[in-house]
């Protein structure tokens, strides 16, 4: 069934009603029409990293894990299994006639925002810092998730729409100004590729005003551009309870009928809250027309029939709940944490040969701890191995002894529990004592960062209010590190965090960012960590060494923002993490000669070829990155397009790597899209910066247009 098939099926159902029955179908718990065979519907649904609030499914790394796999086909894949037992939760809640929240095919996914500066507490939602990373990943996600067959499988929502990165605190009431240039060079990009590229069902609004007005009525990004510019075709839904806040927070309305009128008059068709509930007052009044309102009915209307709702049979409706958990849904969740895990430091320490230790400490609270598996926005597991399980798992095959302690709690305690705490300090002094080497698992989870208000985490906003370990993390790191035995760090969270105790520490030998790996994520490190699968993940954000050279978190400025605009090195770089064994690019060149005029309009194909001169197989991320010459390119060269490879010990091969037109073009200072001179392309396992090349090695091929 095409879009307009979908709508014109959709208009005759929606005549039908009276314009009250209309209005309340735009309520995201919207009521059964009886007469009209019409059964209740609950619009809100989430996937984040698999179905999420639901009961089991399979649970994937959080999404800045997968961003961290720089990984195209897998994002692929992943929207397979998830589109799929989505389908099968509803068929199942379907015949028991449960239509609650959660059991509907309207998904809330994915998270297009920008993570721009690392303390923002759902920056763990997103694909990272960069809109061609996040823009690669999401657009096959999506398609898959909706699928390209008779109906759409699930429908997906692009959110938040648009410039929306924190402080989650101030979310409500928040003004985010952005320039022109930043617009159309870092906070749309990716909503524009969701929309052209991938065909996104929906798109959501944030909570926050931008350039002074709310985004859930936003004239200029939801109806010059959304609509106007891209050719959205599909439905506009509020944040939940954001239209309250036109009216509470931002004061820009003064009562909910106003507020309501002001959301729907601009295009807001769905509303997650309860201000809609006063849409008929407002039409009663006057504000609304009976038109916008059925024109807002029909757009969720048609959504539905593309989903197959009123169909008698649909190609999905054999997937049933023997379709959720599969073992081969576990194994890609297991795929995933190892292609998420970024190694960022390795003193020729790992992989870690079972013959060379016969005790290893496992100590953190984060060790044996499932929250740190999963982030936030998840589902129940069908079962789950945290870091402290893998290791002894591969330990009772190798025949070697684990010791574990938790060392500390997630964060600071009272002062009342300060002796319960040094006794933690004293057995994690003795289990590293008596190991040949620790594995120190630290970070944060969802309690310590995420949504404001969610999960009642440590700090109401959700937002870090700096880079730094909780206290009676610090405590546990210096107790761990004056001992001497050898380290390995490893740090699950789904942020940036001052890592620099690790990086100068010589006794650290190795430190693996696990990011919340989902859960399979104890199973994929300890494979890791033993040399049975190789790492290859690669940062999707900057690691800063602090917050000294970065912005005010309120400023939407990209200045000193991210790798694309920083003058002052990094600790770790984006696109940075290292691999075992040792590939190299031994030759870059354009398969056809072509001018940067006509790279400007065409793009430009490459010919990489790449060698592993090792004997062990290697895993490794083919990033190109694209310097303008224009007075409008941004700081540093920008990432344009990545590939992965996967090479056996002494293998060559040739990969063909397209690197799209708007690479080589550049943002004016009107947001308009323009041409520079010339260009350089840099071809490596690394963005071309200095540090890069210091910590890995890696030489960068350079071409000029």
């Amino acid at each position: 069934m095409n879009r307009e098939q979908a709508y014109s099926l959709a208009a005759e159902l929606v005549a039908k009603m009276t314009i009250e029955e209309a209005a309340q179908q735009l309520r995201y718990d919207a009521p059964a029409i009886p007469r009209l065979n019409i059964p209740e519907y609950n619009w809100w649904n989430e996937c984040l990293h698999g179905v999420a609030r639901a009961g089991m499914a399979t649970v994937f790394p959080q999404a800045i894990g997968l961003g961290a796999t720089f990984d195209s086909e897998l994002m692929s894949d992943i929207g397979v299994v998830i589109s799929n037992e989505a389908r099968a939760k509803y068929n199942e809640h379907s015949k028991n006639e449960d239509r609650d929240i959660y059991k509907g095919l309207t998904f809330w996914t994915p998270n297009v925002n920008l993570f721009r500066d690392p303390r923002w507490g759902r920056g763990q939602e997103t694909y990272g810092e960069d809109p061609t990373l996040i823009s690669n990943l999401a657009v096959p996600f999506i398609k898959s998730l909706q699928g390209d067959g008779e109906y759409m499988k699930i429908a997906a929502c692009a959110k938040h729409f648009a410039v929306h990165s924190g402080p989650e605190a101030t979310r409500h009431f928040f003004d985010a100004k952005a320039t022109k240039k930043d617009l159309y060079e870092t906070y749309l990009p990716q909503f524009e590729a969701c929309v052209k590229d991938a065909e996104v069902e929906s798109v959501m609004g944030a909570y926050n005003r931008t350039n002074g007005e709310p985004c859930c009525a936003n004239e200029p990004l939801m109806v010059e551009i959304l609509r106007g510019d891209w050719g959205f075709k599909g439905h506009y839904v509020s944040d939940c309870w954001a239209v309250r806040d036109f009216h509470e927070n931002h004061k820009v309305t003064s009562s909910p009928e106003e507020s309501a009128a002001l959301a729907i008059n601009t295009g807001c068709d769905l509303n997650c809250g309860c201000t809609y509930q006063k849409l008929m007052n407002a039409y009663n009044m006057g504000l609304v027309t009976e038109e916008t309102i059925r024109q807002a009915a029909t757009r969720l209307f048609a959504t539905r029939y593309l989903l197959g709702m009123f169909a008698d049979k649909t190609e999905f409706d054999d997937l049933s709940y023997d379709d959720v958990c599969t073992d081969e849904n576990l194994e890609l969740s297991y795929k995933s944490a190892i292609e998420s895990m970024v190694l960022l430091k390795n003193n020729d320490y790992l992989p870690l040969s079972p013959k060379s230790v016969k005790t290893i400490g496992v100590i953190g609270p984060n060790a044996d701890s499932r929250s740190a598996l999963l982030g936030n926005y998840h589902g129940t597991a069908s079962g789950y191995t945290t870091i402290l399980d893998g290791i002894r798992d591969v330990a009772k095959e190798e025949g070697i002894k684990v010791l574990y302690t938790e060392g500390c709690h997630l964060f600071d305690v009272k002062p009342d529990f300060l002796s319960r705490e040094n006794h933690r300090l004293a057995e994690a002094k003795i289990v590293a004592e008596h190991s040949d080497v620790v594995v120190l698992c630290l970070g944060l989870d969802e309690t310590l960062e995420g949504e404001e208000g969610d999960t009642g985490n440590q700090y109401a906003s959700g937002d870090k209010l700096d880079l730094k370990f909780p206290k009676s993390q610090l405590n546990l790191i210096d107790t761990v590190l004056k001992t001497g035995t050898p380290v390995i760090a490893v740090i699950m969270t789904g942020s940036a965090m001052d890592l620099q105790v690790f990086a100068k520490s010589d006794s650290t030998k190795a430190i693996i960012q696990a990011w919340y790996p989902g859960s399979e994520g104890g199973r994929a490190f300890a494979d890791v960590m033993f040399g049975r699968k190789n790492p290859s993940g690669k940062l999707p954000v900057t690691f800063y060494k602090d917050l000294d050279n970065m912005p005010e978190f309120t400023d939407y400025t990209m200045k000193e923002r991210t790798y694309r605009f920083m003058t002052y090195e990094p600790l770790y770089p984006f696109g940075y993490g290292l691999t075992y064994g040792k590939a190299l690019i031994n030759e870059t060149k354009a398969v056809t000669e072509i001018s940067y005029e006509e790279a400007t309009k065409s793009g430009i194909s490459l010919n990489v070829t790449v060698s592993n001169n090792s004997d062990i197989e290697v895993s490794e991320v083919v990033q190109v990155y694209v310097k303008v010459n224009s007075e409008y390119e941004v700081v540093n060269p920008k990432l344009a397009q990545f590939k992965r490879v996967n090479l056996k010990a002494g293998e060559t091969t040739t990969l063909t790597i397209d690197v799209p037109s708007k690479a080589f073009k550049v943002i004016d200072e009107d947001g308009k899209a323009v041409s520079g001179s010339a260009a350089d392309i840099y071809v490596g396992f690394n963005q071309p910066d200095d540090l890069s090349k210091r910590l890995t090695g890696n030489e960068i091929v350079k071409i000029t247009l």
